[in-house]
């Protein structure tokens, strides 16, 4: 099967170490590197990059999609997309084109508009994002009461700051700046400043 695709233009860096389903489709000029697996049916665009250590089951990858060190699962990646390294994409979820999922994020359910960069140590789920958002470090969807799961919208434009957490169900507009370290419970409107932190207190230790 390997050998099937590299006819066809499929580059292996390291074949004996990549395992492919026969559902595996792909484009031209796709790169696959060492340690990459596809599992069920998987659509792999034009000049795709692949791995190294790479799992994809079930998924579609438009045009130009770099997934590293990445796990993707029952998802659909749109094009000029990049994945990682170390992301993990669970099912349901829809990455648009020219956005950007970084170093330890993990994406559940949830749709990431065009151009929007959840770069670093995130998680997102049930969520909803706008175009051109960025997701600053750390920043945590509380989807989940103890019961039922809850959504998380965000507008195009917004930022939130490190170690945000944004309990669901929320709303936030569009072209919203949260304060690092903000914890919302509340609906913001569009074109709002934030900041949600309880008062510093310090006191001597010989007090």
């Amino acid at each position: 099967l390997k050998s099937l695709w590299m006819s066809k233009g499929v580059s292996f860096v390291d074949p004996i170490s990549c395992s492919l389903s026969e559902d595996s489709n792909f484009g031209t000029d796709v790169i696959i590197e060492p340690q990459t697996h596809l599992r069920g049916k998987c659509n792999i665009g034009n000049g795709c990059h692949l791995g190294p250590g790479t799992v994809i089951t079930n998924s579609t990858l438009d045009q130009n999609v770099l997934a590293i060190h990445s796990f993707i699962h029952e998802a659909t990646i749109g094009k000029n997309a990049t994945i990682g390294p170390f992301a993990h994409i669970r099912p349901e979820s829809y990455i648009c084109d020219n956005s950007k999922i970084g170093n330890f994020v993990e994406i559940k359910k949830s749709s990431i508009g065009e151009g929007s960069k959840v770069n670093h140590l995130s998680y997102i789920g049930d969520s909803s994002l706008g175009n051109n958002i960025n997701v600053g470090a750390g920043t945590i969807t509380a989807n989940f009461d103890g019961k039922n799961k809850h959504q998380t919208k965000i507008g195009g434009f917004s930022k939130t700051g490190a170690n945000s957490v944004l309990v669901a169900p929320i709303t936030i507009g569009s072209n919203v700046t949260i304060g690092a370290g903000s914890t919302i419970s509340k609906d913001i409107p569009d074109n709002s400043l934030v900041v949600e932190r309880s008062k510093t207190i310090i006191r001597s230790k010989s007090d």
